[in-house]
């Protein structure tokens, strides 16, 4: 199983400094990742229920910086030698496919092939009204979004007439760093489940709290899926992002849960591992960023048993 670590983009830390020593400082514990956040706006106020935490209030206030997502990767593209770099995820309703398709492209070519595409259709309906996008219809436009994301990754010549974007005959260069750009595609319902199995190479789900049997099981409905479409279900690959709680002695274990010391987290990875999750996005809950940096520096002591 690869480890990656979530990126403090947001809140008082976020800065050029904190950010080049905290990918920095990853890519030499040995992580295989960093992870971005993504957020347009901040709305002062939210009253549509947060979906990924244990309370229902957003963690970020709206007085604090929230950088920018692809932007943050690209910096870092350049800050890094090795480490791969990924949104998670992406809001792809709150962009023009033409133009972040391009930023996303742009990054993985100038970072030889290091960035992890997440993507996915957003929560926040506050956030939808800022921007004037459709918040009922956004699995339809995230669908149409990522049939565009195939069209330019693969031809020469790109046309596209849908619900909601329409275009013909323009070139899209430079196409992906290798072969083609992998989607992991995020969301955790039925119907999340259902597009990542139509257009994701991997699914990328962020589970509270979670079994690895719940989370092989709903693997298993995705990659069915994949089959009834006549896709291969091994192009399907599972990841999963999950909040992480280090601690200084011993703490009884919950199934769904990673609270523990840095050994017993690991322990815990390995059922995820040996229930197919190939790749996991960590991110470390402390209150303040200093401790967080302490949490990530002992994990990655344990590192080698996954």
């Amino acid at each position: 199983m690869d480890v990656g670590v979530f990126l403090p983009v947001s809140g008082r830390s976020a800065s050029r400094g904190t950010l080049i020593d905290a990918a920095r400082k990853a890519e030499a514990w040995g992580f295989a990742s960093v992870w971005a956040a993504d957020r347009v706006v901040m709305p002062w106020s939210i009253g549509t229920e947060y979906p990924y935490a244990e309370t229902p209030e957003f963690i970020v206030p709206p007085d604090r910086p929230f950088l920018e997502c692809l932007t943050v990767l690209s910096f870092l593209a350049a800050a890094t030698d090795t480490i791969r770099l990924g949104a998670s995820v992406v809001v792809m309703n709150f962009r023009h496919p033409l133009h972040w398709l391009r930023q996303a492209a742009s990054i993985d070519r100038l970072s030889d092939g290091r960035l992890l595409l997440g993507v996915g259709i957003g929560w926040m309906e506050e956030e939808f009204a800022a921007v004037g996008a459709p918040f009922a219809a956004r699995g339809r436009v995230g669908d149409e979004q990522l049939e565009i994301a195939r069209i330019l990754f693969e031809e020469d010549r790109c046309s596209y007439d849908g619900e909601f974007y329409r275009f013909a005959d323009v070139a899209f260069y430079p196409k992906a760093h290798g072969e083609k750009l992998p989607i992991w595609v995020g969301g955790e319902g039925r119907r999340a489940r259902r597009r990542a199995a139509r257009f994701g190479d991997v699914w990328f789900p962020y589970f509270v709290r979670i079994t690895a049997e719940e989370l092989a099981a709903h693997h298993r409905e995705v990659t069915a899926d994949a089959v009834a479409i006549g896709r291969d279900p091994a192009g399907v690959a599972l990841a999963a992002c999950r909040g992480v709680e280090i601690t200084d002695a011993e703490v009884p274990q919950e199934p769904d849960r990673l609270r523990g010391t840095p050994e017993q987290v690991a322990e815990a990875l390995r059922v995820f591992a040996d229930a197919g999750v190939s790749h996991v996005a960590l991110q470390f809950v402390a209150p303040r960023y200093p401790e967080r940096m302490e949490h990530i520096e002992r994990f990655s002591a344990v590192l080698d048993w996954l």
